[in-house]
């Protein structure tokens, strides 16, 4: 795969450490960069600060030579062909995306540049941010042939993050001029030529030597807007399904048929037609609203998104409502929380439904005896260990003497629970799952009373009463 490029990832957070260990994997020499001291040092030392399938051992294959850490971004942008900015954007008070960290990276990135690079995008921003950005440099005297700026927007799932990005459904490249398309194109080249496919440490996924991932080369401006309209139109089916759901439940008829039906459809598509609780995590809440006032901003009515978020807020007060039906009230109540972070397959907290709905429960008066995988840890920064609320290291642990099980992610760990075992640990065999992970008959003929989203209550049959 040749020699590569020379890169500087500027942020080391689950956008910024995955392109870094996966730019390292297909062949080029990277430079991660962290104003965080201790996160660098556990870097450097072989930590991995989030859990993130085979991150931990494409870290350690290119540790020692292809990627390196450090807080010296001077250093790492003068060594550098192409920057890739990706720094955090939260959410502001106004719901627009905050770039006050894009803009002191530009700044300092401004102060450091002796030759031609590719300033590239790769946080989600609104459309603009590439002349803000050139603006920056322009501002701080760099001249215009000494760089240019582009983006890249990122489409990864928190959990197959590496997945996502060696296996891309697209590679999306925003560039003004051919000279930083050819170095964009250099960069993503063993994966769409293929050639990475065919090496024998190759990540395993979807995408092969005869089925590359395809690119489209797009201007800056549009491929910007591609980043936040893909994760706004997500969301949008995410709470599209969610109100079908609940008519459902009203109608007594199975989400899961209608969206089984719904999908086969090839203009819809079965993904993210999945009944829930509500989306949540880094990305979906805050590109929704960043890009709701990005409309704005432009005077144009973009009337679906606010109902995309009033939907979703709604989601899960409804499903809290019905916890609190099945148990009648919370208080005195011993709740066995199964699931902290956004959705299965990560420890990222961040806007989780799951922890608002916790939150809820301990309000009035519950108990929470919670377990997640991998999450536990970062769920206690938010809601701390206490009288009320406890972490435990194993699902039936957590279930023991419990009035219920609540289930609020989709870790596949719980779709495979023991249910004898589950059902002997509980006080009540009483599940409220709000991920659809189990077979209301199923759970049934095991003695549960199981309530779900958008299904009908399924009640236990006699044989299985008895037979506890």
């Amino acid at each position: 795969m040749g020699e590569g490029v020379s890169i500087a990832v500027v942020g080391s957070g689950y956008v910024g450490l995955v392109a870094a260990a996966c730019f390292a994997e297909i062949g080029h020499r990277v430079v991660c960069v962290d104003n965080d001291e201790g996160k660098v040092r556990m870097l450097r030392e072989g930590g991995v600060p989030i859990h993130e399938d085979y991150l931990p051992e494409l870290l350690n294959r290119h540790r020692a030579n292809r990627v390196e850490f450090t807080t010296d971004l001077k250093a790492a942008t003068e060594g550098a062909q192409a920057i890739f900015i990706a720094v955090g954007t939260p959410q502001s008070e106004t719901g627009s995306a905050d770039m006050s960290y894009v803009d002191a990276v530009a700044s300092e990135i401004a102060r450091s540049i002796g030759d031609y690079k590719v300033i590239v995008e790769k946080s989600t921003v609104p459309v603009y941010t590439n002349e803000w950005i050139r603006k920056v440099l322009e501002r701080n005297g760099v001249p215009q042939d000494l760089f240019d700026v582009a983006s890249n927007p990122e489409f990864l799932r928190e959990g197959t993050a590496v997945v996502d990005f060696l296996h891309a459904d697209r590679i999306v490249l925003g560039a003004e001029t051919e000279r930083a398309a050819a170095l964009l194109r250099a960069i993503y080249e063993p994966l769409t030529s293929g050639a990475y496919y065919r090496t024998a440490h190759a990540v395993p996924g979807a995408r092969s030597a005869d089925d590359p991932p395809p690119v489209l080369l797009t201007t800056t401006k549009a491929a910007e807007i591609i980043k936040h309209a893909s994760n706004a139109f997500l969301a949008a089916k995410i709470s599209f399904i969610n109100v079908v759901a609940n008519i459902c439940e009203a109608a007594g008829a199975d989400v899961e048929d209608v969206a089984r039906g719904m999908g086969m459809d090839t203009r819809i598509g079965p993904k993210f037609l999945r009944a829930g609780i509500g989306y949540g995590g880094s990305c979906f809440p805050k590109d929704v609203a960043a890009f709701r006032h990005v409309a704005e901003q432009m005077n144009i009515e973009f009337g679906l998104l606010e109902e995309v978020e009033k939907i979703n807020a709604e989601q899960k007060r409804r499903f809290f409502r019905k916890v609190r039906a099945a148990l009648w009230t919370f208080r005195g109540k011993k709740i066995a929380a199964l699931g902290l972070a956004f959705k299965g397959g990560t420890d990222d907290v961040r806007e989780s439904p799951a922890l608002e709905i916790v939150e809820l429960m301990l309000r009035e008066g519950a108990m929470v005896r919670a377990y997640d995988p991998a999450a536990a840890a970062r769920a206690s920064e938010t809601i701390p260990a206490g009288e009320q609320m406890q972490y435990l290291d194993d699902a039936y642990e957590a279930a023991r003497d419990a009035d219920a099980v609540v289930i609020l992610n989709d870790w596949q760990e719980f779709a495979e629970l023991d249910l004898k075992r589950l059902r002997a640990a509980l006080r009540y065999p009483i599940v409220v799952d709000g991920r659809n992970l189990f077979d209301p008959e199923a759970m049934a003929a095991q003695g549960f009373t199981y309530l779900s989203v958008g299904r009908p209550v399924a009640h236990p049959v006699r044989e299985a009463i008895h037979s506890r």
